[in-house]
């Protein structure tokens, strides 16, 4: 009788999971990377992904304001829905320590000349003294500021990641939004067409 013992199903089992176990991390890496590789290779700006709350009524702003910030020497107003009522506004959501807020920062100003157009902020998850700091090295092209110091009201927004702006129209509307900071293209291409378009439908 021999004693040769052919391995069973089960006898062989172990050390087909060790290697499935083994297996499935670089499976799964491999899976991701395609996926990072083909969304990098797609051309896609992620300025340019859209967002859900286009078209619909802006969130409820109820922001306090930026201590210690001033507008023509008073204190500068909390942003709130009564600030931005019946006016064409670009809500700019910035921080002082986002390098590309600063990039963009010239732009925001000159848009605050724009008559048309009401400028607000919305501080993002900032230390006071030093949003104070920023606006005073690079000027204050808000007319009102509110602080989110947990992101609640970006979340409320539907942020991905700052600089980020919305125009909101006279009736409370999302007209328009800028994931990234403002560009002379993105000016041209976006912004300026969506506020001519809103002046012109109203």
């Amino acid at each position: 009788m021999s004693s040769t013992h052919a391995p069973q199903p089960d006898e062989r089992k172990p050390g087909a999971l060790r290697f499935v176990f083994a297996a499935l991390p670089l499976v799964i890496f491999a899976a991701l990377a395609l996926i990072f590789w083909s969304q990098l290779n797609s051309g896609r700006d992620i300025s340019e992904i859209p967002s859900a709350l286009i078209g619909t009524k802006a969130p409820k702003l109820d922001l306090p304001p930026l201590e210690g910030a001033a507008l023509a020497g008073q204190p500068m107003p909390a942003l709130n829905d009564a600030a931005i009522k019946g006016r064409l506004t670009l809500v700019n959501v910035w921080a002082s320590w986002c390098v590309p807020c600063r990039q963009e920062h010239p732009i925001i100003l000159e848009l605050s000349k724009d008559p048309r157009l009401l400028v607000v902020g919305i501080n993002y998850k900032d230390q006071n003294e030093n949003a104070l700091r920023f606006l005073g090295e690079l000027g204050n092209p808000f007319s009102a500021i509110g602080v989110d110091p947990r992101g609640k009201a970006a979340i409320d927004w539907g942020v991905y990641g700052i600089p980020e702006s919305y125009l909101v129209g006279a009736d409370g509307t999302i007209l328009y939004k800028r994931v990234g900071p403002f560009d002379e293209r993105s000016l041209k291409e976006g912004l300026m067409p969506a506020i001519e378009k809103a002046l012109a439908g109203s």
